[in-house]
């Protein structure tokens, strides 16, 4: 069976067939698109479809945002996607809207030993509860817990809750934060843009002095990229100061989701950020974090965490709903 597999995110839509035995994907097609050179999700499909003159009996679309009654209107791109809709449009039988970290965790389990960096090793629980902390354009959570069989994704939106400071300088960041936006959530502060959030924070602030080839560049590229990058080759150290804080924060929040829902299966780290900064996230600074919940760090501690390295994971996620 073909099926027609998407991961929708803020920045790009990757599209891919499959030749599909459920827990057996061959690849057959692939492509990637800008999420915001187009009007709708249809527009993007109708292209992949049209390049590649193949059919597909299902498809599966993970995105951004929570999906109910099979519509999403996803919160980083102007668009509301309904899966009818798309059935109808696109001439395709079965059409499954799902969240786009559903996606990932669907496919966690289609990935091998390479396409992981261990971060703490822990003490593995097959069985137990996983979660999905994946920062990016957004911050996206998830947990899939044990069936019996499988592991089940449930779909949150965790990463809209509300920021909730740990130490001072996290207490003046939500401050500052709050002043420009009134409620701060976690997204905020881990995602792309909330680096750069924290960048600002720490430049007009905390009155840190600003490199100014680095301010330069980030007039012509990406800022949270920039920073980013300034960070890891040493050249500001306004840019490492908000790289530290933010690699503190998102194992803050893995600690936290890892509490909620007693993530004895591990944690995992999706997303597009985590793999271009494993160096830092290696440091002491993100498990000091994780671990830090007082009388329960000796649990934190035993949680396994796990970076995926597989840019594919979501797209092979959708590919396995659509299937199975």
């Amino acid at each position: 069976m073909q099926v027609l597999a998407g991961d929708i995110g803020g920045t790009s839509t990757r599209l891919a067939y499959f030749d599909a035995a459920c827990e057996k994907l061959t690849l057959l097609a692939e492509g990637r698109f800008p999420s915001r050179k187009a009007g709708s999700l249809e527009e993007i499909v109708r292209r992949f479809i049209g390049e590649q003159g193949l059919t597909a009996e299902r498809a599966c679309f993970g995105i951004a945002g929570p999906v109910r009654h099979g519509t999403v209107r996803t919160p980083n791109l102007p668009w509301s996607v309904n899966a009818e809709d798309l059935s109808r449009a696109l001439g395709i039988p079965e059409v499954r809207l799902i969240n786009d970290l559903e996606a990932h965790v669907y496919g966690i389990d289609l990935l091998g030993p390479e396409d992981f960096e261990i971060l703490n090793k822990g003490v593995p629980n097959p069985t137990g509860t996983i979660a999905l902390v994946s920062a990016g354009t957004g911050l996206g959570e998830a947990v899939a817990y044990w069936d019996g069989s499988v592991h089940r994704p449930y779909p949150s939106e965790g990463g809209h809750a509300d920021f909730a400071p740990r130490t001072e300088i996290e207490a003046e960041l939500l401050l500052y934060l709050r002043d420009k936006h009134g409620r701060v959530s976690t997204e905020r502060v881990l995602s792309g843009p909330g680096l750069r959030n924290i960048y600002r924070f720490l430049r007009d602030g905390r009155h840190l002095s600003e490199s100014p080839a680095v301010a330069e560049e980030m007039l012509a590229n990406d800022p949270s990229a920039v920073i980013t990058r300034a960070a890891l080759s040493s050249d500001c150290l306004l840019c490492e100061q908000a790289l530290d804080l933010f690699v503190s924060l998102y194992g803050a929040e893995a600690g936290n989701v890892a509490l909620r829902y007693l993530a004895t299966g591990g944690v995992y780290l999706g997303g597009g950020i985590a793999p271009k900064i494993i160096d830092r996230l290696r440091g002491p600074g993100f498990l000091l974090a994780f671990t830090a919940k007082g009388r329960l760090s000796p649990l934190l501690e035993t949680i396994p965490v796990r970076v995926i390295l597989n840019d594919r994971s979501a797209l092979l996620g959708a590919g396995r709903c659509a299937a199975c």
